[in-house]
């Protein structure tokens, strides 16, 4: 008998959302793209003539009340991402949202009950790095204990400068959550997923050097924070938005028997280009790029789990624990002092 195909949704059709939309129209097997919801006329037409796109909707709830749909993708704003699971759940829709899972602690603890709700209902959240190759593979070195124990970990997450000007235009008009929030969830999930271990206090500093109307715009160009785990483990996070050289992602592991990097140099092939300008290393040069095969990976992963009933592992515990500590890092950044993070969830009254 022929497997079924999940038939999905999706909100938001930003650069991201473009990416999830084409990868579910032309590249997942067993998914149909049925619908797509967004408030910007240009970006429906897109849909319509470049995925063919059935159905599309402005309003949300109207396509999650679609009884063809089976699964819905979030990828719109951040603060819009927590109203959005609860009525996609409640419609009984499986859900892949993207980070973070919400801007505000208690009211994602009220869409985590929400979630559990519905236990016959797929969530995942959108951690990419946890399904990039490089990434899988130095966990399981990790989980072999190839390195020993884990002393300290360091993480940098930086954006090329080229998109520098359109994001303190974006800054300037609207709110991205802060640096770390934005930025270093992604380096802060896969702390948690490397060690198994929350976050128990944080510092952090940064400044606007390049980009200093930022400050008005109560952002920053660069950040940098040290962590200490529950266990004593050590982290060092750095985030920016002004890579000269194009996408830097990097993590280092340190354990007791030896280390481990992902992407020491952040390479865009395997080529080395050697003439009149030297031996160069290319390098990526967006997100998009780096992360194509690991944004397929989970879509794919996504979609199995509702064919076969199985979980991917990425829970709303995890991205109420990133955000949680990302908010303990903007925190930290404002007062400029150590910050407890547990002291963070009873500042909201969670």
């Amino acid at each position: 008998m022929a497997q079924r195909t999940v038939k999905i949704g999706i909100v938001g059709l930003g650069r991201l959302g473009k990416i999830h939309a084409t990868n579910l129209a032309t590249s997942v097997q067993n998914a149909k793209l049925q619908a797509a919801t967004s408030v910007v006329p240009e970006e429906l037409a897109w849909a319509r003539e470049e995925l063919g796109v059935e159905e599309t909707y402005e309003d949300f709830d109207d396509m999650v009340q679609n009884a063809d749909i089976d699964a819905v993708f979030i990828v719109s704003p951040s603060g819009f991402h927590l109203p959005q699971i609860e009525s996609a759940m409640n419609a009984g829709k499986h859900v892949f949202s993207e980070k973070p899972i919400g801007l505000d602690l208690a009211a994602i603890k009220h869409t985590q009950t929400v979630i559990n709700q519905h236990p016959d209902l797929k969530f995942q959240l959108g951690f990419m790095r946890r399904f990039d190759d490089s990434y899988v593979y130095a966990k399981q070195l990790v989980d072999e204990g190839k390195i020993g124990d884990i002393t300290l970990i360091r993480s940098y997450s930086i954006d090329p400068a080229s998109g520098m000007e359109s994001f303190v235009k974006f800054a300037t008009s609207a709110n991205s959550g802060g640096l770390f929030l934005d930025m270093s969830i992604h380096d802060i999930d896969v702390i948690r997923w490397f060690t198994g271990k929350e976050i128990d206090k944080v510092w952090a500093i940064g400044l606007n050097r390049a980009y200093p109307v930022l400050d008005q715009a109560g952002e920053l160009e660069t950040g940098a924070a040290l962590m200490q785990l529950e266990d004593k483990t050590m982290a060092i996070l750095v985030a920016g938005r002004n890579a000269a050289h194009g996408y830097h992602v990097e993590t280092e592991v340190i354990g007791t028997k030896g280390m481990l990097r992902v992407a020491q140099v952040p390479e865009k092939n395997l080529v080395t280009v050697m003439n009149e300008e030297g031996i160069i290393r290319p390098t990526s040069q967006n997100f998009p790029e780096r992360f194509a095969q690991a944004f397929l990976s989970e879509e794919k992963a996504f979609v199995d789990s509702i064919l076969k009933d199985t979980s991917v592992g990425i829970t709303a515990e995890d991205g109420l624990q990133g955000t949680k500590a990302a908010l303990a890092l903007q925190q930290a950044f404002e007062k400029n002092d150590i910050v407890k993070v547990d002291d963070v969830d009873k500042k909201v009254g969670a």
